[in-house]
C-alpha cells in the first residue's frame, strides 16, 4: 500500500523581513528626500522676501536692479519646485506605508497551517487525497482541521434541494433579502430577476451565484431556518460531525468544515446525477430582463481535456482562502481530492494539477499494490 504523506514543520521564512526591510529603506529615503526638499522650500522663500527688498532699493538703478528681479524669479521657481518634491515624497511614503500593510489573513494563516510542508509542496494549508472505491488516504495534510468553507457550502445547498424533489421549473424571483450584505459581493443577477428553481440552481453549483443560492434557501418550505436546519440535519445523518452552517451561500464564515468531513459530502453528492451534471457544466445562458446572460463555470479545469471530473466546486473568501474539492478519475482511480485555504488565485488548481501528475506517475505502483 502507499504511504499516507506525513506533514512536518518548516522554518518561518526570512522573505517577509526582507520585503519589510527594503520598504523601510525607501520610506526613509523619501523622508531624507522631503526633508532636502523641506529645507530648500525655506531657503527659497527666504531668498524670495531678501530680493523683493533689494529690488525695491534697486529701482531705476539698470543692470542691478534687472539682476535682482531676476533672482526673484529663481526663488519663486524654486519655492514651487520645494513644494512639488514635498508632496512627491509624501506620496511615495503613504505608497510604501500601503505596500509594508500586510493583507487580511485566512484562519489557516492565523493557526499556523501553511508552516506544515508536504512532499508536493501543495500551496493549500489543508488537503485530503483518497481512493473514493476503497477509502485509501493517498494524501493527507492538516486534514482534520476546522476552517470556513465559502461557496463548498453550496454543495450540500444543492443537495437539499436535489433530494426535496421540488419542482425545478417553478418560477422564483431575486428579492432585495437575497442581495449580500455581508461580503457585499456584486452579482448579475438584478433584484427582479425571474428565474425558474433549476436555472437558480444550475447557476448556485456551476457559477457560484450567492444570490441565486440564497434565492433557494429562502424559498424553501418552511423558509430560510427550515432550508439551513435541513443543510445542518443532512451533514449529522452523514456523519459530519465537525462541519456547521449557518447560511447557504458560504459568505459566512461561520460555514465551517474538515477535510474528511468534506470528501463525504463530495462521495454522496457525486452520486446524485444532477449535481454531477451541474457542478460540471462549462457555461450556461440565461434571460436577464431583456438580456441573455452567459454564465461560466468557476473552474476552468472542467475545460481541459486532461482531466475526468465527475464532480467539483470551488469556493473563496478571506476567511477561507481558495478551496476545492472534485471527484475524477485519474490513472484507473476513482479519487476524491479536498483543498482548502489555498494561498493565491491559482494555486488550487496547481495543486490539483500537482496530485494527478503524482498518481498518473506512480499509478502502476499504487494499483499493483490492491
Amino acid at each position: 500500500m502507499p504511504h499516507a504523506y506525513a506533514a512536518t514543520k518548516k522554518k518561518a521564512a526570512p522573505a517577509k523581513v526582507h520585503v519589510e526591510a527594503k520598504a523601510g529603506k525607501k520610506q526613509a529615503a523619501a523622508a531624507q528626500k522631503g526633508e532636502r526638499n523641506g529645507r530648500a522650500h525655506k531657503e527659497a522663500v527666504a531668498s524670495k522676501g531678501s530680493s523683493k527688498k533689494v529690488a525695491d532699493k534697486s529701482a531705476g538703478k539698470g543692470t542691478k536692479g534687472k539682476t535682482v528681479v531676476a533672482k526673484a524669479g529663481k526663488a519663486d521657481k524654486a519655492d514651487k519646485g520645494g513644494r512639488r518634491h514635498a508632496r512627491a515624497a509624501a506620496a511615495a511614503a503613504a505608497l510604501v506605508a500601503v505596500e509594508a500593510a500586510p493583507a487580511r489573513q485566512s484562519f489557516g494563516q492565523m493557526a499556523g497551517l501553511h508552516d506544515v510542508m508536504d512532499p508536493l509542496a501543495l500551496k493549500s494549508s489543508v488537503a485530503l487525497v483518497l481512493d473514493q472505491d476503497t477509502h485509501e488516504v493517498l494524501l493527507s495534510k492538516n486534514d482534520h482541521a476546522v476552517l470556513p468553507i465559502a461557496s463548498l457550502t453550496k454543495l450540500m445547498t444543492g443537495l437539499i434541494i436535489s433530494q426535496a424533489n421540488l419542482p425545478m421549473d417553478e418560477e422564483i424571483t431575486i428579492t432585495q433579502d437575497d442581495v449580500d450584505t455581508e461580503k457585499h459581493s456584486s452579482s448579475r443577477l438584478r433584484v427582479g430577476t425571474t428565474l425558474m428553481r433549476g436555472e437558480l440552481l444550475h447557476l448556485a453549483l456551476m457559477s457560484s451565484e450567492n444570490r441565486a443560492a440564497h434565492a433557494l434557501g429562502r424559498t424553501f418550505p418552511g423558509g430560510m431556518s427550515s432550508f439551513v436546519g435541513q443543510m445542518n440535519m443532512k451533514a449529522k445523518m452523514l456523519g459530519m460531525a465537525d462541519t456547521r452552517y449557518v447560511e447557504p451561500t458560504g459568505l459566512s464564515s461561520s460555514n465551517q468544515s474538515s477535510a474528511h468531513d468534506l470528501a463525504t459530502l463530495v462521495n454522496v453528492a457525486h452520486s446524485d446525477p444532477l449535481l454531477r451534471e451541474l457542478t460540471t457544466s462549462p457555461s450556461y445562458q440565461v434571460e436577464v430582463g431583456e438580456r441573455t446572460v452567459q454564465f461560466n463555470n468557476t473552474n476552468r479545469l472542467v475545460h481541459n481535456p486532461d482531466w475526468n471530473i465527475g464532480l467539483q466546486k470551488t469556493g473563496y473568501i478571506s476567511e477561507a482562502g481558495r478551496c476545492l474539492v472534485l471527484q475524477a478519475q485519474v490513472a484507473g482511480r476513482k479519487l476524491i481530492m479536498v483543498f482548502l485555504d489555498s494561498a493565491g488565485r491559482f494555486s488550487r488548481l496547481a495543486d490539483a494539477e500537482r496530485v494527478r501528475h503524482w498518481v498518473e506517475g506512480s499509478g502502476g505502483r499504487l494499483l499493483a499494490k490492491h
